[in-house]
């Protein structure tokens, strides 16, 4: 954390306004500090970008790169510092009172245990992993290959990470998208199959189809894999079906008798009935032996 001694108002660092998830980091580490949040007599959430704040007769503004940008403030002298800190996996906010930088705050966005292995998993199992984010490009690849990912869309804004993933639906491919964020809820919608982290926000869980209850990247892997073989018992179990009715209605119907003069007995077609149902009914109660690959 960089930042000059202003008497500014705290407030920027915390929660109480905004639901982002480096509000959290940040409020938190003021909690640590036993710093004071007063409220802000104005307060504006700019998605992708950061925050408009008034406390006093000082304006505040705390983001990005665009949002310096977008109100005009100048960032030249700062950018190596903040290059380097992106380079290091770190994302930077810029802190402006009155049209001013007087700081940077640099939060690292520690990997998700496991994340590494599930990544490579999923491309033995053949799957494209790509990450989708609105950080910045260095602090996006610096994540990335961590993490051995190869595509990475960086600044995708909140609104456009729906409109990149109809781009790769559009291209034929069938997208399984994760997230567990406000942000994510209408990429999550746009996928083909939506799967939110249990430990993310309300709005992502309600917008998933499959919710991993822990917090962990590998049951992604074990959800593709469970759901695979699900699909290859109803298939299992379809083939039985018909083969039984397509061998034993002909027969019941008389197929065999001007031949061999043989006659289904009633007894036994509801024999083969109930032999049918109750293969059936085994073949699907196999999967409670399935063992997860992770």
């Amino acid at each position: 954390m960089i930042l000059k001694n202003y008497n500014i108002p705290r407030f920027i660092f915390g929660r109480k306004n905004s639901e982002h998830p480096l509000a959290d980091a940040i409020i938190n580490k003021a909690k640590n500090a036993r710093i004071k949040i007063p409220d802000p007599e104005f307060f504006e959430a700019i998605p992708g970008h950061g925050i408009k704040a008034r406390y006093g007769r000082k304006e505040i503004l705390f983001g990005n790169r665009a949002l310096m940008k977008k109100y005009k403030i100048k960032t030249e002298g700062l950018e190596e510092k903040i290059s380097k800190l992106e380079e290091e996996g770190k994302t930077v906010m810029i802190l402006a009172l009155d049209r001013k930088i007087i700081g940077l705050i640099a939060v690292a966005d520690i990997l998700k245990k496991f994340s590494k292995e599930a990544v490579e998993k999923l491309k033995r199992m053949g799957k494209e992993v790509i990450m989708i984010t609105g950080d910045n490009k260095r602090t996006a690849n610096a994540i990335a290959k961590q993490l051995s990912i190869d595509y990475v869309l960086a600044e995708v804004l909140p609104e456009d990470k729906e409109k990149e993933i109809s781009k790769l639906q559009k291209k034929g491919k069938i997208v399984a998208a994760v997230g567990d964020g406000i942000n994510d809820a209408p990429m999550l919608a746009r996928a083909d199959v939506g799967i939110a982290i249990g430990a993310g926000t309300d709005v992502a869980l309600e917008t998933g189809q499959i919710v991993l209850v822990k917090n962990d990247l590998r049951d992604v892997v074990t959800a593709i894999d469970l759901s695979r073989y699900t699909i290859k018992k109803i298939k299992q179990n379809l083939f039985w079906v018909f083969f039984y009715n397509s061998a034993g209605i002909p027969i019941a119907a008389g197929l065999l008798y001007p031949f061999t003069g043989f006659l289904l007995n009633p007894i036994i077609a509801a024999m083969a009935m109930a032999f049918s149902s109750v293969s059936v009914v085994s073949n699907s109660l196999l999967m409670r032996r399935y063992k997860k690959k992770l």
